[in-house]
C-alpha cells in the first residue's frame, strides 16, 4: 500500500510542443494553489531535469503569474524529454520531487506527457510504495483528443483563428501574383487544423488524412488531385489558389513512398519529425514535373503554416477555457484525486482516468478524426475546385480539362478519371 509523503507542494510542468494557452493553465493553478494555502513549483523543461534527479523551477506566487494568461508560449518552456524509456529515469523523477517535497504533480501537455505523468505516479506507487498524485490537463492545436466532437482542446481556437488570417494573406498574395501556394499545416493524426483554417479562409483545396479512410496514401494522387485542381481553376480564368494538406498526409503516406524521403529523424517518442522533413518540396517537385509534361506553366510557392502558431497570444475562447482547466487540475488534487485527465464537457468539469483514456500499450490517448460524412466537412468539400465523383459522366467537363493540357480527351480521362471515379486507378 502506498504511503502519503509528508509534505503538501504542488508541482506543475509542460511537455510536447507549445499552444496557445498553456501560461493560462499556470496562472489559474498559481491562483487555486495559493488561495489554498498550497506551494505550486513551476518546473522547467518538462521531465528534462527531473529525469536526472534533479529539479529545475520556481515557486509560483500570483505576482509572479500576473496578466501571463493573456501571454503565446510557456514561463516554464517545454521539452519533449521522455522518462518512460527506463527504469532508472522513472525513480529519478520521483526521487526528485520528493525530495522537493512534490507529492502532487500537475502535468500540461499531449498524450505523450500525459502518458510520462502517468507513468511516473505509478512507478511511484508500485514500485517505490509512495502516492504520487497526478492530474494531466491536455493541450493541442491538432484537437485530436477523444472529447465529444463538440470540444475543442485548447489552442485549437487561437491557432485556427491565426491560421485562418495567414491563410487569408496568402489567397491575397496568390490572386495579387498569379501563382498557387501549398500550405502545410499541422495536424500529425488528424486534419482538424487544416480543416478549419481551409474551411474558413475559404481554401482553394484542402487535404485531410481522413479522406482516406486509414488507408495509406499514395504521393502520386496528392499530386493528381492538386493537379487537376490547378487545371480546374484555369477553366475560371484563376490562374491562382490555396492548398492547405494537413500534415497527417505525410504520416500516413505509402512506406514506399516514405522511402523516397531523405534524413527521416525521429522525436523522443519515436514520431518521425514532420517538420523537419522536406516533404514540400518533394510534393512541389512532383507537381512541377506533372504540370510540365502537360504543357501546364504554374508558380508553385512552399509555406509551412505552424510554429508561428503553436506561441501565438490565447484569443478569449482559449483564455477563459484554459482558466478553468487549470482550476479544476488544482481542485481536483485538493479534494484527493488522481491519475486523471482534466476535460471539460458540457460545461462541467469530468475527470476521466488514465486507465480510459490512454492505451497503456502505445502510450497513446485515441485519436478523434474529422468526421467526413459530416455536413461540416461535406460543405466543405463540395466548395473545393476538384474533380469529385459528380463529374464522373461529364465528358464536357473532360473535354474542357483536356484542352488546356497536351493530352487527348481519352488520355485525360485514363490518367486523372479515376479521380471521379471514371476510370481504374492507374498505380
Amino acid at each position: 500500500m502506498a504511503t502519503e509523503a509528508s509534505s503538501n507542494r504542488i508541482g506543475i510542468l509542460v511537455g510536447g510542443g507549445p499552444a496557445p494557452g498553456i501560461n493560462g493553465v499556470i496562472y489559474a493553478a498559481t491562483m487555486g494553489a495559493c488561495k489554498n494555502n498550497r506551494e505550486l513549483i513551476g518546473i522547467y523543461d518538462g521531465f528534462k531535469h527531473l529525469m536526472t534527479g534533479t529539479i529545475a523551477g520556481i515557486t509560483l506566487r500570483p505576482e509572479v503569474v500576473a496578466y501571463i494568461h493573456q501571454e503565446g508560449g510557456s514561463i516554464l518552456r517545454t521539452a519533449r524529454a521522455n522518462p518512460t524509456k527506463s527504469a532508472e529515469a522513472l525513480q529519478n523523477c520521483v526521487s526528485a520531487l520528493l525530495e522537493a517535497g512534490i507529492t502532487s504533480l500537475v502535468s500540461i501537455g499531449g498524450d505523450d506527457t500525459a502518458f510520462s505523468a502517468s507513468q511516473v505516479a505509478r512507478y511511484a506507487k508500485e514500485t517505490m510504495g509512495i502516492r504520487l498524485c497526478s492530474v494531466h490537463v491536455p493541450k493541442t492545436i491538432d484537437n485530436d483528443l477523444p472529447l465529444p466532437e463538440d470540444i475543442p482542446t485548447f489552442g485549437f481556437e487561437t491557432a485556427r483563428a491565426l491560421g485562418t488570417q495567414l491563410a487569408m494573406n496568402l489567397k491575397r498574395d496568390a490572386a495579387t501574383v498569379q501563382h498557387w501556394f501549398l500550405v502545410m499545416t499541422m495536424g500529425r493524426k488528424a486534419g482538424h487544423l487544416a480543416l478549419g483554417i481551409g474551411k474558413s479562409a475559404v481554401a482553394t483545396v484542402t487535404l485531410i488524412p481522413e479522406e482516406w479512410s486509414g488507408q495509406e496514401i499514395r504521393l502520386q494522387e496528392v499530386v493528381d488531385i492538386l493537379a487537376t485542381s490547378i487545371l480546374m481553376r484555369i477553366l475560371e480564368q484563376k490562374h491562382y489558389g490555396v492548398a492547405i494538406l494537413a500534415e497527417g498526409i505525410l504520416e500516413n503516406l505509402a512506406h514506399k513512398d516514405l522511402e523516397t524521403l531523405d534524413n527521416v529523424e525521429l522525436d523522443e517518442h519515436g514520431h518521425i519529425r514532420l517538420a523537419e522533413i522536406n516533404f514540400l518540396d518533394i510534393l512541389k517537385q512532383n507537381l512541377d514535373r506533372e504540370l510540365e509534361q502537360m504543357g501546364i506553366e504554374m508558380r508553385l510557392v512552399k509555406h509551412v503554416l505552424g510554429y508561428e502558431l503553436r506561441c501565438a497570444p490565447p484569443n478569449a475562447f482559449d483564455v477563459e477555457y484554459t482558466r478553468t482547466l487549470g482550476e479544476a487540475a488544482i481542485d481536483f488534487l485538493l479534494q484527493g484525486g488522481t491519475d486523471a485527465i482534466i476535460t471539460l464537457q458540457h460545461n462541467q468539469i469530468v475527470p476521466i482516468p488514465y486507465g480510459e483514456m490512454i492505451d497503456p500499450e502505445t502510450g497513446r490517448t485515441e485519436v478523434r478524426m474529422v468526421d467526413t460524412s459530416s455536413y461540416r466537412y461535406q460543405s466543405s468539400y463540395k466548395m473545393m475546385a476538384r474533380l469529385k465523383p459528380e463529374h464522373a459522366r461529364d465528358e464536357a467537363l473532360f473535354e474542357q480539362l483536356a484542352t488546356l493540357t497536351n493530352l487527348t480527351c481519352q488520355e485525360f480521362k485514363e490518367r486523372f478519371g479515376y479521380l471521379a471515379g471514371a476510370a481504374p486507378r492507374p498505380f
